[in-house]
């Protein structure tokens, strides 16, 4: 799904009349906040869908495909993500 399908499906699922740019705003605006907490708390939970956590890779040794040389690839952090049972038993 892309932004703009999205912003589409807020659109017809809204009880009220909102404006596609005003919907665009609000889903900035959500998935801006969103980030920002991860960042700040490294965690992000969302009821009834899941949870974000930052989570930390080690440094390891990896294989370049094309040379099949080895590289050292350094430690890195990112989001993990763990749906809810609810969510999970849909799918």
């Amino acid at each position: 799904m892309t932004k703009a399908e999205l912003i589409d499906a807020v659109s017809k699922g809204c009880k009220v009349d909102v404006s596609k740019k005003a919907l665009e705003t609000i889903v900035d605006a959500t998935f801006d906040t969103i980030g920002k907490s991860i960042k700040k708390e490294k965690r992000f939970a969302f009821p009834g869908f899941g949870v974000f956590t930052v989570k930390s890779r080690k440094a390891r040794i990896g294989v370049n495909p094309r040379t099949k040389e080895k590289i050292k690839i350094k430690a890195s952090r990112t989001v993990g993500f763990k749906p809810s049972p609810g969510l999970k038993a849909g799918l």
